[in-house]
């Protein structure tokens, strides 16, 4: 479950899981962030920002060395129905691996909407959730285990 769902994206998280899954624009993808612990902002600063280029312009850092996870709409299942008995609609990631990582701890994932991910750039990426996710990289491989990354209720 998110600790955040950034505000630009509150009420389209699951318009841009569609988009994706549907591949509607073809070149359409989540992309997950690995966020750096060193320099980390309060969520209450970073649920403002409106793009990855924000989020990264201040004190928070991209752990850049374990690398960016494109997932695309082979990797998405489809959409979910909405769950009547509990009266809400959950969206999960599948579980994702970095292979052999190193570099500085982390202690977020953040994912995010790329319209195109063959141009634009971090200024063109819209944030829609973030996640505690701490790991300190050791060369071993990282796992992060699928499930609900969004939730409206």
């Amino acid at each position: 479950m998110p600790n955040i769902v950034f505000n630009i994206a509150k009420g389209r998280v699951g318009e841009y899981y569609n988009r994706v899954k549907s591949n509607d624009p073809a070149n359409s993808a989540f992309i997950l962030v690995p966020i750096e612990t060193s320099g980390l902002e309060a969520d209450a600063t970073l649920i403002d920002v409106d793009t990855l280029a924000a989020l990264l312009a201040g004190t928070t850092n991209e752990q850049t060395t374990m690398g960016r996870k494109t997932l695309t709409d082979a990797d998405l299942a489809a959409v979910p129905a909405s769950d009547d008995t509990n009266d809400r609609f959950d969206i999960s990631l599948p579980t994702v691996t970095w292979t052999a990582a190193t570099g500085n701890a982390i202690s977020k994932i953040a994912v995010c909407y790329d319209s195109d991910t063959t141009s634009g750039t971090d200024a063109n990426i819209i944030p829609l959730t973030m996640f505690d996710f701490v790991q300190t990289p050791s060369g071993a491989d990282i796992q992060m285990i699928g499930g609900v990354f969004f939730r409206a209720s």
